[in-house]
């Protein structure tokens, strides 16, 4: 059963006309042929609404003993046993009394949803959950009865009842809203204007949030990637740095230029683990930025340029805020920086702002965690220093400072190992103690040019020297590991944060998970690889990138496996035995995904079976019964020609001939609507598109209508572009849409087939003035097996439309359901222009089915 759909009226204030409008709706759909009635409408004692309350039906109220005293309320099981096409349920956030089913209205409503019941309410803005202490604030009220925020946000349809102060002000003095004894109290209490204000605009934001909300669903769908500035969101890049706390502000101050406009602050961090952000100053930066109604966002990505614009077109961002490059001068040389390469690649729908700040040009002076150790260049540097520099001290001590003592001689070469530390680590500072302790002791300690000590404390003091370098060396070495591990352990932590994101945001796309990996590891290709059993051959179950390996696991450089029968596979680089734990947990994950796609795929097949086995019901009992009604005639006709026992006048005959040519007339259409069924749902179609004249077209499919030229207004110009579609296949299109249309038509009242070019399509329009269809049904008519109203069970099965849609859609067409002004409904078949198709050739089959 399908669930039922849930429209809102949102009040801004009390008494704005929320209920009012919803009446108002109420009198709209009866008028239009909706089963609606009122299940709980409180009037307040108002004219107004008591008056729009007649002409609908009602269902009585459930009646309750609470204290001592009698309570109304909804009664849930009539209106389920009534089952209305359309409920009206008043003040959504009212709390039952005690003995009702629910504690909650909203909680009643759930179940009229549940059942398939269409359910329209109202509820203030002030009784939403999440906006409760900012009313109190506002008011100084405190709402007792609240409605989570989530059941307003699964409405179908929010629709904002909004009034300006005065004029809400104005409506109660006149006392359409409470009764003149409460007046004064009320306009100088809750209703005063900064109150209506207020709450005024907290009802417009929410509704706001909300269209966004749609806006970003819909951009999400259609895969729109370009700007669309419906609302300022302004993107700051921060780097760490001190400038973060001017940028956040000055974003601020935009934002506020514009209405609804909302601040992201973005981080990129380096995927290796490589980052010159300070962690205490991000922290200091995420407070401020959230303080002042702004999101914080961390994202990884090794091209920060590219990360950011990204993320801005992402967000459907406006602006971007960034801050003038903090380097100095000669740094240029290596690029022109991030801001110069946004604001180059941003493209005019995204403006980028450089801000000025107090840092520019004074250099980053921010510690750098190191992510790999030692650098090569320093590796060079510390082993050059190690080796070489006690060789130029030794000559530099013997030219200059030949009598400077062993003890300030140990000291100097000491300083140069401690340098040799500082840049290579371990080994080239235990090269400089070992080269500097024998220079000392040959040139320096007595007697000279020879390693033979005289004195014992010479001894000690180069034991001494030896000592310290190698503990210096020590522990600068140690303190670069565990700043690699940090660096790692960090970069791992923000990976398997990414990742357990992933798996709590529903995400099921193997794809992109694999492409996660090759950007995370920077490896060429990744592949899923799975096999039955042992013995089996691998399959491949998804990969990214160039050449990946899905012949075997053991053909890729790294493979991971995951269970017995599943492994992933990496090609690109061997990967350190560090990296196994991250790829691990991928590799796990991308199980889970795997797994989660099969039982998505099962489940789609499982519902394709219902729908197939929901199709061959309906198909048997329209066999059954609308079949065999045209059967039962011809067979009566022809059982009575063959009697002998009456003698037929011409006219008796000529008539029971025609019974029977009329009932083989029914019995081959509706046969044919269900082979064409059976075609669509087995995919068996193919159209044949060629360039088609509408006006040759049209005319032939009016064919099976009797005397069209009276039912029927033609007025399709000839200078109509060609149309690109299967001219067989549009035949049965319009015969069956305009069939559709003769039937619910007057008959006094013609059906109007016109057609008209619009931008690189052609729509033909089918116009009738029947009694038309309410918006909730229009797409359910083109179900197959549907009938609206109380079409009689001699006009078919249900299949005329359905077929008609199938069939448009198979020609790249839509088909579809509109009002027509002034009453009735109006059929619109969208047909692409024809741009380079061939012409239609005689002889040609009008379709190619396979």
């Amino acid at each position: 059963m399908a669930r039922g759909r849930l429209r809102i009226y949102l009040g801004a204030a009390p008494g704005v006309g929320k209920t009012y409008a919803m009446l108002s709706e109420a009198h709209r759909r009866a008028e239009r042929g909706t089963d609606c009635v009122v299940g709980f409408v409180e009037s307040h004692d108002r004219p107004r609404t008591r008056t729009m309350l007649h002409g609908l039906e009602e269902v009585p109220r459930r009646r309750l003993e609470y204290r001592g005293t009698t309570f109304t309320e909804m009664d849930l099981d009539a209106v389920l046993a009534r089952r209305p096409g359309v409920v009206l349920v008043d003040e959504l956030a009212h709390t039952d009394v005690p003995g009702s089913r629910n504690t909650k209205r909203w909680q009643d409503v759930e179940e009229l949803l549940a059942a398939g019941i269409d359910v329209i309410s109202t509820v203030n803005i002030q009784h939403l959950e999440s906006l409760g202490d900012i009313v109190e604030s506002i008011t100084g009220v405190r709402q007792q009865e609240t409605v989570p925020d989530e059941v307003v946000r699964r409405a179908d349809q929010i629709e904002l009842v909004d009034m300006s102060p005065e004029a809400l002000r104005r409506r109660m003095a006149h006392g359409n809203v409470y009764t003149p004894d409460k007046v004064d109290a009320a306009l100088s209490n809750y209703f005063r204007p900064g109150n209506l204000t207020a709450l005024r605009e907290l009802a417009l934001l929410w509704v706001a949030d909300r269209v966004d909300e749609y806006l970003q669903q819909y951009r999400t769908e259609h895969g729109v990637r370009t700007i669309w500035g419906s609302r300022e969101r302004i993107v700051v890049g921060l780097t760490g740095g001190p400038e973060g706390r001017t940028l956040i502000r000055r974003a601020a101050r935009l934002a506020e230029k514009g209405a609804g406009g909302e601040v992201l602050a973005l981080y990129v961090a380096r995927s290796d683990g490589l980052t010159s952000a300070s962690p205490k100053e991000l922290a200091v930066q995420r407070a401020l930025v959230e303080d002042l109604g702004g999101t914080f966002h961390h994202v990884v990505g090794d091209d920060i340029p590219t990360a950011l614009l990204e993320f801005a077109r992402g967000a459907n961002a406006t602006q971007i805020v960034l801050g003038a490059s903090r380097r100095k001068g000669w740094q240029y040389v290596l690029g022109p920086g991030v801001g110069a390469t946004v604001a180059r690649t941003s493209g005019p729908d995204l403006d980028v702002h450089l801000i000025t700040h107090d840092e520019v040009g004074k250099g980053r002076g921010l510690p750098a965690a190191r992510g790999a150790r030692l650098g090569r260049p320093r590796i060079v540097a510390g082993w050059l220093v190690g080796v070489l520099g006690p060789a130029l001290l030794t000559l530099l001590l013997k030219a200059t400072l030949p009598d400077v003592g062993l003890a300030n001689d140990m000291l100097l070469f000491l300083a140069l190992t401690v340098a040799a530390a500082l840049l290579g680590g371990l080994l080239p500072a235990l090269a400089s103690a070992a080269v500097g302790s024998l220079l000392l002791n040959w040139y320096f300690a007595p007697p000279i040019r020879t390693f033979t000590i005289a004195d014992p404390q010479n001894i000690v003091a180069l034991a001494v020297f030896v000592g310290v370098a190698v503990s210096v060396a020590s522990v600068v070495d140690l303190a670069a590991r565990r700043t690699d591990q940090a660096a790692r352990l960090r970069a791992e932590a923000e990976t398997l944060s990414f990742l357990a994101g992933s798996v709590l945001r529903g995400e099921t796309s193997l794809e992109a998970l694999l492409e996660r990996v090759r950007e995370t590891f920077a490896v060429d290709s990744v592949a899923l690889l799975e096999r039955e059993n042992d013995k089996a051959p691998w399959t491949c179950a998804g990969s990214v990138g160039p050449a990946p390996a899905v012949a075997r696991p053991e053909d890729a450089d790294v493979d991971v496996p995951v269970g017995d029968h599943m492994a992933l596979a990496i090609c690109g680089r061997v990967l350190p035995a560090s990296d196994r734990r991250v790829l691990a947990a991928f590799a796990a994950q991308a199980a889970v995904v795997l797994d989660r796609r099969r039982l998505q795929s099962q489940a789609d097949q499982a519902r394709d079976l219902a729908e197939g086995n929901r199709i061959r019901t309906a198909l048997l009992a329209a066999v059954s019964h609308d079949l065999r009604t045209p059967l039962a005639g011809i067979k009566a006709s022809v059982s009575s020609l063959r009697s002998d026992d009456v003698e037929w006048s011409q006219e008796d005959r000529a008539g029971l001939l025609e019974a029977i040519e009329e009932g083989a007339d029914r019995l081959d259409h509706l046969v044919g609507n269900l082979l064409d069924m059976s075609r669509l749902q087995t995919g068996t179609l193919t159209p044949l598109i060629r360039e088609v004249d509408l006006d040759e077209v049209v005319p032939l499919a009016l064919g099976g209508i009797p005397e069209p030229e009276s039912v029927v207004v033609l007025d399709i110009p000839e200078s109509l572009p060609m149309v690109a579609t299967d001219k067989g296949l549009l035949e049965r299109v319009v015969a069956n849409v305009v069939e559709n249309a003769v039937k619910y038509s007057p008959e006094d009242e013609p059906v109007l087939v016109t057609a008209s070019t619009l931008a690189d399509r052609v729509e033909l329009r089918v116009v009738d003035r029947g009694p038309g269809v309410p918006d909730e049904v229009k797409e359910l008519i083109f179900s197959p097996f549907q009938r609206y109203g109380d079409a009689p069970r001699r006009d078919g099965v249900g299949l005329g439309l359905a077929v008609a849609r199938g069939f448009a859609e198979a020609m790249r067409s839509t088909l579809q359901a509109e009002d027509t002004p002034g009453g009735g409904l109006t059929m619109v078949l969208s047909l692409p222009a024809a741009a380079g198709c061939p012409p239609a050739v005689p002889g040609l089959p009008a379709t190619a089915t396979s």
